[in-house]
């Protein structure tokens, strides 16, 4: 047995702990490359201003329907960009949401861990 699977004081296996601890980190950072990749697109105005959105929060579109613009109303043009952009922000949180959910944290083995918390996985 290398020093690395050996428990440590208690029963504690570190070895364990650190390969579950790469593995959450690993499947972290895919699911937050996936969520940043994808593209979302907010609307305002049943469709009459449409922003879209990287789930990293890069503008890739804007786009503007020709019977929203008013030259005498220039506010409600104002407010239903604002608006298309609110709701893409609304869905790029949720992917960032279901990026870090994604995440069944209370289900890992956690060795030594867990038994110290009191269960079998975290918090458990």
């Amino acid at each position: 047995m290398t020093d690395e699977q050996q428990p440590g004081p208690g029963g504690f296996d570190f070895g364990s702990l650190l390969n579950t601890a790469q593995q959450m980190q690993q499947q972290m950072a895919e699911a937050q490359a996936e969520a940043a990749a994808t593209e979302v697109t907010g609307s305002a105005g049943g469709g009459a201003v449409e922003v879209t959105l990287t789930g990293g929060l890069e503008a890739r579109n804007v786009a503007i329907r020709p019977d929203a613009v008013d030259p005498d109303d220039v506010e409600m043009l104002e407010d239903l960009v604002v608006a298309a952009l609110e709701d893409a922000l609304a869905k790029v949180r949720g992917l960032q949401e279901q990026a870090a959910g994604g995440m069944d944290l209370g289900s890992m083995d956690l060795g030594g861990l867990g038994k110290m918390l009191g269960g079998g996985g975290l918090g458990g």
